[in-house]
């Protein structure tokens, strides 16, 4: 590995926020040990705690010099049963069952599932899986109104609010609830950095959430959350409709074949790469920190392969928000991401497909040039020039061993691009000529000690510094 002694961890780590770690002072230790971007989880949400947070982040960037980013998780159209007497009811192999979308304390003849239209989307056939796929039903009869009878296949204990999974059934949910769009809102009010998108089922459902974000005159770019089959199904469109993708393989490997999981999200990482688009890699990561102070040494691969297929971020939930070692946690992460990223140079200079799209390709072709040169040269480091963020999510995709260090006029930028693989980002608002801007941002990463005396650097990005455009130029330049 080139240049050790400045190196910086890659892959970037999403931590989420919850009773464990919303002090403050627990905040800045989850920053100083790693953490890249804070997710609020609004299927929990409280707006009090939650503008606490925010505010406590915001502050801690400014006290640390950080740019910690902050990702709104909606909870989307999640069904659920309803409240189940005695503290639960235990099915058996082959006992009946109603589910009646008419509200009424369950019992072992009858339970609540708030979903309307279930009698109508359900056939006869259709599997429901209760408690993340610990129980599974099929469909006997249906109503069409209010009632469908379903027989037990796998029993167990079921008790109450209990999540439902239909992996047969096309839902007709809304992909926005009303409560999602309260929490866009204030999502929106607050000016977070990332909105995530629960249960996607086609590229229409982020259109959809694309068009209230541009009707409130914001630009919060969207993660879509892969977590069931028609979302695989339609995955190329999603990903080109979204600016992320998360693999959140809790409800997706309850819907799927879990022996198919792995292969699945080698194949999203790929496709995201593909597209140039940043990919999260969510759930059980480290799940057994939630109670021990050290990970499984199935969960230290689980970790490292993620890091070997390629993804952006990897995403810790309760681990962090209500795990009793939120730090540690991090800590662990840490190391192994860059063990493997330090003795393992398989994982760098990824070749993809260009853009074929003419008013970009030009643009495309210079980004992976900067990554093809920087390889050559043996750089150190690729700059980058951008107000959008485009020069950044495109150089990343090349996934170059160099560091990529991004200067952008644009304030919402800084914490946005903090969840891109690789890319460190520096407020740059001059309006000087290519040469002197060059020769600013580099004086800038030598007194900062980023680069080194004799360390050769790839220039790359949009000029004049400020303008809408995409990259239009590529130096190569040899600190002095």
């Amino acid at each position: 590995m080139a240049n050790k002694s400045i190196y910086r961890r890659r892959t970037k780590i999403v931590a989420t926020v919850g009773p464990a770690c919303s002090d403050k002072a627990v905040l800045s230790r989850l920053i100083k040990a790693g953490v890249n971007v804070f997710r609020l989880n609004f299927s929990y949400a409280v707006y009090d705690n939650l503008e606490r947070v925010i505010r406590d982040v915001r502050d801690l960037n400014r006290q640390l010099g950080a740019h910690t980013a902050l990702l709104g998780d909606l909870q989307g159209p999640k069904i659920r049963v309803g409240e189940i007497q005695n503290n639960g009811i235990t099915l058996r192999k082959g006992d009946k069952i109603l589910f009646t979308t008419v509200p009424c304390m369950g019992d072992a003849q009858h339970i609540y599932l708030n979903y309307k239209e279930f009698p109508l989307d359900v056939e006869e056939g259709d599997l429901v899986l209760l408690d993340d796929g610990k129980i599974k039903l099929e469909v006997l009869r249906s109503n069409r109104l209010d009632e469908v009878e379903l027989v037990t296949v796998y029993g167990g204990l079921l008790t109450s609010k209990k999540g439902v999974n239909l992996p047969n059934t096309k839902v007709s949910l809304p992909s926005l609830t009303e409560k999602d769009q309260r929490d866009l809102n204030f999502i929106l009010d607050h000016d977070l950095d990332w909105v995530a998108l629960s249960f996607v089922r086609s590229p229409n459902d982020v259109k959809e959430l694309r068009k209230r974000i541009q009707d409130r005159g914001k630009d919060t770019h969207i993660i879509s959350k892969i977590e069931k089959p028609a979302a695989v199904a339609e995955i190329d469109a999603i990903i080109a409709e979204s600016d992320g993708i998360m693999v959140a393989r809790g409800d997706l490997g309850v819907e799927y074949p879990i022996e198919k999981l792995p292969l699945i999200q080698k194949s999203i990482v790929k496709k995201c790469l593909n597209q140039c688009k940043p990919v999260i890699i969510a759930t059980q990561m480290m799940e057994s920190m939630i109670t021990q102070f050290m990970p499984t040494r199935a969960e230290a691969n689980d970790v490292a392969n993620a890091v070997l297929d390629g993804a952006d971020a990897l995403m810790l939930s309760g681990e962090t928000s209500v795990g009793q070692h939120p730090v540690q946690v991090i800590e662990y992460m840490s190391r192994i991401i860059e063990t493997v990223e330090q003795e393992v140079e398989g994982i760098y200079y990824r070749e993809h497909a260009e853009s074929a799209d003419s008013e970009q390709s030009l643009s495309d072709s210079l980004c992976y040039l900067a990554g093809r040169a920087a390889k050559y040269v043996r750089a150190h480091g690729i700059v980058g020039l951008t107000r959008s963020g485009y020069t950044a999510y495109q150089v990343a995709s090349y996934r170059p061993l160099c560091s990529v260090f991004i200067f952008t006029p644009n304030p919402r930028l800084l914490t946005r691009i903090s969840l891109i693989w690789g890319v460190r980002a520096f407020f740059y608002d001059k309006q000087s000529g290519t040469n002197q801007t060059i020769d600013e941002v580099l004086s800038f990463l030598k007194n900062h000690k980023y680069i080194r005396k004799g360390d050769v650097v790839v220039n790359t990005g949009a000029m004049p510094v400020g303008s809408d455009g995409r990259a239009n130029f590529l130096k190569i330049s040899r600190i002095g």
